[in-house]
């Protein structure tokens, strides 16, 4: 059995030593078991660890131009990377580095010269605690009605992707989305179809993503919130309300329209120092209110730093 049987695809393991020997010897203690990365760099190893999912990395302490406990604690300063477990690997000689290292956040140490069946060992102690613990997270963030992600996940993703796209001057896309009238859903069908209804709703938005990591989420009640890139917001906004509009669901009591469908919010927003998440999220919700004032069944879109607003319908 090997180290990741259990597991869909191998744990990704960055090796980061000065010395290329050194990083030789461990991936050959390693084996074929992980996907094994390597620097000889100090100063790569966040900007790796951010870029790449890792779910381990084997630390040299003591490397020229930089110390492995600045990079500890680089690591744990970034969000992205902060819950990768690190594990020190030091001389025998340097039992206070150790101890450093431990205090600064490594959850192990290996001692050179290594041991390769003590190097297997702990990796694979430390890889599949990580993954169960992405797991039970990952569990946490869903939402129990309708499958998709939830507010947790919504709110910890949008902190993720606003400070990403802050770096690198990308523009994000953001929707807040409504049932139209789903308490005279409710009133008139019950709560458990009203609930299969949520979750027809929730299935359909998933559908509608136009990209992988588009995050579609149950943000509280029967309002939805979707977080993609700003590349053709419109025409995302569309297929949103168009899945909907597509599934028919019978609505007698809708002002709308004789079927269930949407109000959406739309906005594209690019992140900036001076502008906050909070003032964003409020600027969409604006929009949503808008479209919900003007009809419903319907998405207003614009750009934050431009007046105009573009009203927008299932299938253009």
């Amino acid at each position: 059995m090997t180290a990741d049987t259990t597991w869909a695809t191998p744990a990704r393991i960055l090796i980061v030593d000065d010395e290329p020997l050194n990083i030789q010897v461990l991936a050959e203690a390693l084996g074929d078991d992980y996907d094994v990365r390597f620097t000889t760099r100090a100063d790569e190893v966040t900007t790796l660890a951010c870029r790449l999912p890792l779910d381990l990395i084997l630390l040299d302490l003591v490397m020229p131009g930089r110390h492995g406990l600045e990079v500890l604690a680089e690591l744990r300063a970034e969000a992205v990377c902060r819950d990768v477990p690190v594990i020190i690997v030091t001389a025998m000689n340097e039992l206070d580095n150790e101890e450093a290292g431990l205090n600064a956040g490594a959850v192990d140490y290996i001692t050179k010269p290594i041991s390769p069946a003590i190097v297997r060992a702990r990796v694979r102690t430390h890889v599949e605690l990580k993954r169960q613990r992405d797991q039970l997270a990952q569990l946490a963030e869903i939402d129990g009605l309708t499958g998709i992600a939830n507010r947790r996940r919504f709110d910890r993703e949008l902190q993720l992707r606003w400070h990403a796209a802050q770096r690198h001057g990308d523009t994000l896309c953001l929707m807040l989305g409504d049932v139209d009238h789903f308490k005279q859903y409710n009133d008139h069908f019950g709560h458990g179809p009203g609930d299969q209804c949520l979750k027809h709703v929730a299935a359909a938005l998933a559908q509608g993503a136009a990209r992988t990591d588009d995050l579609v989420a149950r943000y509280g009640g029967e309002e939805f919130a979707v977080i993609s890139r700003a590349e053709d917001s419109a025409a995302q906004a569309q297929r949103m309300l168009s899945a909907i509009a597509e599934l028919q669901l019978p609505h007698p009591l809708s002002s709308a329209g004789p079927y269930v469908s949407l109000s959406l919010g739309v906005l594209d927003v690019r992140p900036r120092p001076e502008l906050s998440i909070d003032a964003a999220l409020a600027a969409v919700d604006t929009l949503l209110y808008q479209a919900k004032r003007q009809g419903r069944r319907q998405a207003m879109l614009r750009h934050y730093d431009h007046d105009a607003i573009t009203p927008l319908r299932a299938g253009g």
